[in-house]
């Protein structure tokens, strides 16, 4: 049961198995609009190929003999027309070909003139009428199009069967009315016409298409398979195991180099093999000269400064970029922090936002931070909503996560150009926004299940919509639970009392205030949790800019 759960809960396995399903859906889509497409085309072929059959046959009857073969006169006359429509039938692969006059005071009733029957057309059995024979009209339908013919509304009409239950076979019978030589309607032509074909030619159709999708899905699944597994599988496996590997052994290994072509994933693999070399130095000289406490000590600071150069720590971050400021800091409570931010471009138009916080304290804390941030980075410069990107990153942890940590994390991306920011808040605190103008106020939502805790969470998304001169507060926990000497915390109310006393500030200075109301309550105390913030400010055109106090 673990194996089958491990399986399904690979990156592989997942992002195959979601390309197999969007060719599946796409191939159903194709199907669909395909066979609606070419039944409609079909259909309107047939209406009008077999309207001109039904107009040319409407000029082998007289019109202005109608009543008079009715009553028996004319039948000279009326035998001769009779079997030119008789051979029309034929030679035109008809299957009906009637002609009758309608009773016009309710179109209820009518009586047959004419009638030809093709039997070799899909073996129908139909029953000839004799002349003079009376019947009701069939249904609402035909007594509707009966009248619009007869009242010259129309210059023809169309009924399709298609589905039928009775045992004959789907056709298309198309209505013209019949006219004396004063242009008045006397009665009308029926012509029936065999569609069988158009169920012949869908069933080919929806096959091909049907093999299509199959060896495609097999294609691309076989194609995603082979690619995911060199460029992400592979190298994060490596990534892990040598992490783990030296977890435990604390000896140097071969190094792992550029193991993929993608940045961040070799980042993160020049980090370790980074950290190994210091740290394995460290542990060589401080065994010789120190005592265990301060060999600890060491590779902490070596871990801090490693972690502190893996999350953003130069600004301004993009000193070409005017549409926003940006600013984060993190001031870890022991020598390395569980908490990190993160910020990056995924295009010209899109910023990414993350704030996180993992569970546990020191090395094991900072290392697991790394791997999300990394893990974070990677997936959403291949595109994404951030309830996808948590959805991959929460399943790469869970396939590698025998300490079963987790990690609370709020991540979003910005539209630069339109202002608005998708979000996902997996069990992190709310961010704070504050209006142009306005103040600083949570932005409470509907929290996601932390990452790492359980494989296959489907995360959902949020929207924030910020306009110029806005400003979106995040933070880690360090600061509202920052506690004084009575352990009083500093709490929520604390913290959007001190952002509003620097709403106009600008980022930098607004996360320097906050810290320095931290340390003016907490005093003396020591600091127990990490301060980690950041602080977003969609900037504004000069001429749309208020003055300072305002």
């Amino acid at each position: 049961m673990t194996k089958i759960k491990s399986f399904f809960s690979g990156i592989a396995v997942n992002i195959i198995g979601s390309v197999v399903l969007m060719l599946i859906l796409f191939g159903v889509v194709v199907s669909a609009l395909g066979y609606i497409s070419f039944t409609r085309a079909f259909k309107n072929e047939y209406t009008n190929s077999t309207y001109h059959m039904a107009d040319t046959a409407t000029t082998l009857v007289n019109g202005d003999n109608i009543d008079a073969y009715l009553d028996g006169k004319e039948t000279e006359e009326y035998a001769k027309t009779k079997g030119y429509l008789d051979a029309y039938c034929r030679k035109m692969g008809l299957s009906l070909l009637y002609v009758i006059k309608v009773d016009t005071s309710d179109y209820g009733r009518f009586v047959s003139v004419f009638d030809s029957i093709n039997e070799e057309v899909d073996n129908s059995g139909y029953t000839e009428w004799g002349i003079g024979y009376k019947r009701d009209t069939t249904n609402d339908e035909y007594r509707q199009k009966y009248k619009l013919l007869y009242e010259k509304d129309k210059l023809y009409e169309t009924i399709y069967r298609i589905n039928l239950n009775d045992g004959h076979y789907p056709h298309v019978t198309t209505l013209v009315p019949v006219k004396d030589s004063k242009g008045e309607v006397v009665s009308i032509l029926c012509l029936q016409r065999s569609i069988s074909e158009l169920h012949r030619a869908r069933k080919p159709y929806l096959v091909n298409i049907a093999i299509w999708t199959v060896f495609l899905a097999f294609f691309s699944a076989l194609s995603a398979a082979v690619y995911i597994r060199r460029q992400f599988v592979r190298p994060i496996q490596k990534v892990s195991d040598e992490a783990v590997r030296f977890a435990k052994e604390n000896t140097k290994d071969e190094e792992l180099g550029k193991v993929s072509k993608y940045r961040e994933i070799s980042d993160l693999a020049r980090s370790i093999d980074t950290m190994e070399s210091d740290m394995v130095k460290y542990i060589d000289h401080l065994t010789a000269i120190t005592a265990e406490k301060e060999r600890i000590g060491a590779e902490l600071t070596l871990a801090g400064r490693i972690q502190e150069s893996s999350i953003p720590n130069e600004y301004p971050a993009f000193p070409d970029r005017s549409e926003f400021d940006i600013y984060g800091s993190m001031t870890p409570a022991k020598t390395v922090s569980g908490d990190f931010y993160n910020f990056f471009l995924v295009d010209e138009d899109h910023l990414a936002i993350v704030m996180g916080d993992v569970s546990g304290k020191g090395v094991p804390a900072a290392l697991f931070m790394m791997v999300t941030n990394i893990a974070i980075s990677n997936r959403a410069q291949m595109g994404g909503t951030p309830a996808e990107i948590l959805d991959f990153v929460n399943n790469v942890i869970c396939g590698h996560n025998s300490q079963d940590m987790f990690v609370t994390i709020w991540m979003g991306i910005l539209e630069i150009s339109t202002g608005r920011v998708t979000a996902c808040n997996a069990g992190h605190d709310d961010a704070a926004v504050c209006r142009r103008n306005g103040s600083f106020e949570l932005f409470k939502t509907k929290h996601n299940l932390v990452v790492g805790a359980m494989p296959g969470v489907r995360y959902r998304n949020f929207e924030i919509s910020l306009e110029k001169g806005d400003k979106l507060f995040l933070y880690t926990d360090g600061v509202p639970e920052a506690s004084d000497k009575n352990y009083n915390m500093f709490g929520m109310e604390r913290m959007l009392g001190s952002l509003n006393a620097h709403k106009n500030r600008t980022p930098q200075e607004i996360l320097e205030g906050i810290s320095c109301s931290v340390s003016e309550f907490s005093g003396d105390a020591p600091q127990f949790d990490d301060l980690t913030m950041l602080c977003l400010e969609l900037k504004q055109n000069s001429e749309e800019k208020q003055p300072a106090g305002a």
